[in-house]
């Protein structure tokens, strides 16, 4: 499979061989638990923001490095609720690759309630040590207009958009999601008004989905891009669900919506580079008298240069 067959008028290669780059990370995330019956109940979850700053090296398409944790230099991190995150994403022409980890720690927080008592204040916000989940995956997808359209010069700097430019994106993702919801931890005045549906230990489910979308990458001024990307994705869900309610234990299989969504905006001039980027994805869980919506994403801040000049464009002697 030939990665470098595009159309030059539309994109152009990069020049060097290496790279390297200084980034800040951020991980966001969040969770929403809601119940219907007896009556509409919402509650929501998000745990401080990640933040890591980063050194690293390129090759073509491919970034190594190491980064660390913005609160561990200020000693703000408690290691007992510290989690653990791990994504890779591989941007080439034609084909691109998300592998990604997370594994959260007890540092929530409530943020937004519904449906309970009028006792509980608006903007009631408490630290919540009652959730644990573990999401490990992998996301497949292709690009079809990839003579035209370039994802790498969005968010790999591998190659420059010169016009303006979208395609078509179809992929596959598989992923496994456990969650721990120990709803004891929550404060008396949210358990007593609490719905039985909303009891719910543990669940367990295998997410599979097929997904189509469309990016567009716009050189909205020379040597700066700006794309956007939304796929939308039909996943199958079989799960395994712990439940305080009659229900039990039970196995239950059905169809969601999910969401993948990619944007960036980045300076190149093929020597140096800076720009931002953002990959969000979303997943939705729904059985009888309970639904789970869970979302996380990576913000991305970042700046380098490139260098040692590839043998062909090196001017001869």
């Amino acid at each position: 499979m030939d990665f470098s067959n595009f159309d030059t008028t539309y994109i152009s290669p990069n020049r060097y061989n290496y790279a390297l780059m200084v980034t800040h990370f951020s991980n966001l995330e969040y969770y929403s638990v809601t119940s219907n019956q007896p009556h509409f109940q919402k509650l929501s979850f998000s745990p401080n923001p990640r933040n890591k700053i980063g050194l690293y090296f390129g090759w073509r398409w491919i970034f190594l490095g190491w980064s660390v944790d913005v609160d561990d230099l200020s000693r703000k991190t408690n290691r007992r609720n510290k989690g653990t995150e791990f994504d890779l994403s591989l941007y080439s022409s034609k084909i691109g690759v998300d592998i990604f980890y997370r594994q959260t720690g007890n540092d929530y927080k409530i943020h937004k309630i519904k449906g309970f008592s009028e006792k509980i204040p608006s903007g009631y916000s408490v630290d919540f040590n009652g959730l644990k989940v573990d999401i490990k995956g992998l996301n497949l997808y292709y690009i079809f207009n990839n003579r035209k359209f370039s994802y790498p010069a969005a968010f790999s700097q591998s190659t420059n958009q010169r016009r303006n430019a979208g395609s078509l994106i179809a992929g596959f993702s598989i992923s496994k999601h456990s969650l721990d919801f120990d709803y004891t931890e929550l404060p008396e005045l949210i358990q007593e008004f609490m719905n039985s549906g909303m009891k719910v230990d543990k669940i367990k489910y295998t997410n599979a989905n097929i997904s189509l979308g469309y990016a567009y990458n716009w050189v909205f001024a020379r040597n700066c891009l700006a794309c956007l990307s939304l796929t939308p994705a039909i996943a199958y869900k079989a799960s395994d669900v712990d439940s305080e309610s009659r229900e039990g234990k039970n196995w239950y299989g059905n169809l969601n919506l999910d969401f993948l969504m990619r944007a960036g905006v980045v300076y190149n001039n093929g020597k140096f580079f800076a720009g931002t980027s953002f990959v969000g994805k979303n997943y939705n869980y729904h059985r009888n008298n309970f639904a789970l919506d869970n979302g996380f994403g990576t913000l991305q801040v970042y700046a380098g240069f490139n260098f040692n000049l590839r043998k062909e464009y090196r001017k001869k002697k």
